[in-house]
């Protein structure tokens, strides 16, 4: 069986033994809705909803998107871009991310770090190309900190802030280009508490079988068709 058709039937077995509200609270896990082509850690997404794990890389194309959703949170990849997965933040390697959340979720961009200042529902966008991290607040206050200082950014505000691990040890910026084509793979999380009690054996099973097959070793080039 090929990994896009196991993938495929093991996400509906833990779709129908497992709700996810129920999966992403013991593994840190999240659901992942693609519209157009997009990357999970160097793999061609073959589905619109596929679940990833904290360390998973996720990218777009630039005619294409993806949603990142937890409970009380979604973050939407814009086009053109790379980010990193983790449980209650995501790393902006390149391109653009926009969260609205009701759980403090974060974003980081180098060595930036923006997180709503509430729980109170929050919406903000980063934007981090060539070392320069651009933040607006939509929606809600936010906290931003760049390991040395840290600033409130007031609803309706935007800054533009410099990435500071981009510049190199002779002073010279480093300049970051989009990533072209699939990302290599990286090492997504790992399942560290028992899925709760109630779910069936089945379903701890089919969740094994789902993450050696989401980590698969062969990723699939964008380039391919």
């Amino acid at each position: 069986m090929g990994w896009s058709a196991l993938r495929g039937m093991v996400a509906g077995v833990l779709a129908i033994l497992c709700p996810f509200s129920l999966l992403a609270a013991d593994t840190g896990a999240a659901m992942l809705y693609t519209s157009g082509a997009a990357w999970v850690n160097g793999a061609h997404v073959p589905y619109s909803a596929s679940a990833i794990l904290a360390g998973d890389m996720v990218q777009t194309r630039s005619d294409s998107l993806a949603n990142i959703n937890q409970p009380g949170s979604t973050v939407m990849v814009l086009a053109d871009s790379l980010v990193k997965f983790e449980v209650a933040s995501l790393d902006v390697i390149h391109g653009s991310a926009t969260v609205s959340t009701s759980r403090e979720t974060a974003l980081t961009a180098g060595d930036i770090k923006v997180t709503p200042i509430s729980s109170a529902w929050t919406e903000f966008n980063v934007t981090h190309i060539n070392g320069a991290v651009r933040i607006a607040a939509r929606k809600g206050d936010l906290s931003v900190s760049d390991g040395k200082e840290t600033v409130t950014l007031a609803q309706g505000q935007e800054t533009t802030r410099d990435e500071s691990s981009s510049t190199s040890k002779d002073g010279k910026k480093k300049s970051q280009k989009p990533t072209t084509g699939a990302v290599p793979a990286a090492h997504g999380g790992t399942l560290n508490s028992p899925i709760a009690v109630g779910v069936g054996g089945a379903a701890v099973g089919a969740l094994t079988v789902w993450i050696l097959a989401f980590h698969d070793d062969d990723p699939v080039s964008p380039d391919r068709p």
